[in-house]
């Protein structure tokens, strides 16, 4: 049987890992929209506030389109890159795994230089303590969030 001390750290970690999972949204990029031309991608991830862990959701027909992660230079030049695979499923889960600004455009034909097809973000770090908000219909915590807490809740009752 683990001591006292080894059973209230295991806690301590479960709990931290819980709340970081926990925390962790999905955006739905483009909200009803999508990943589709002639949205204002700069417009909507102005009021949203991204964070290590977040993850983003790209939803688009994928006949037609395709989201590629780029650098800053190719997204200023709308430059699809040619040692990189695109996210081409559309239904594509991209993680927020580092802090920084992320770029992501869109490789096929013109779309990104004149459909507007190319996103900016800046990733801050892991999500603070969520405020009280009148609910936001496209940010919604992940489902592997769930399963991860669940399976943390359920280990945590078995060994205690």
């Amino acid at each position: 049987m683990a001591s006292s001390s080894a059973r209230l750290a295991l806690i301590a970690v479960s709990m931290v890992l819980l709340w970081s999972v926990c925390i962790a949204t999905d955006y739905v990029v483009g909200d009803d929209k999508g990943w589709s031309p002639y949205f204002n991608y700069t417009q909507w991830a102005h009021d949203k506030d991204f964070h290590v862990g977040d993850r983003l959701v790209f939803k688009y027909d994928k006949q037609k389109h395709n989201v590629f992660k780029v650098n800053g230079t190719l997204f200023n030049s709308c430059t699809a890159p040619n040692d990189t695979e695109p996210f081409s499923s559309g239904h594509d889960f991209i993680s927020l795994e580092t802090e920084g600004r992320k770029w992501y455009i869109c490789g096929k034909s013109d779309h990104c230089v004149n459909r507007q097809m190319k996103l900016l973000i800046y990733v801050g770090s892991a999500a603070p303590a969520p405020a009280p908000t009148s609910g936001a219909p496209h940010s919604l915590p992940s489902s592997s969030s769930f399963y991860i807490a669940a399976t943390l809740a359920i280990a945590a009752i078995l060994f205690f």
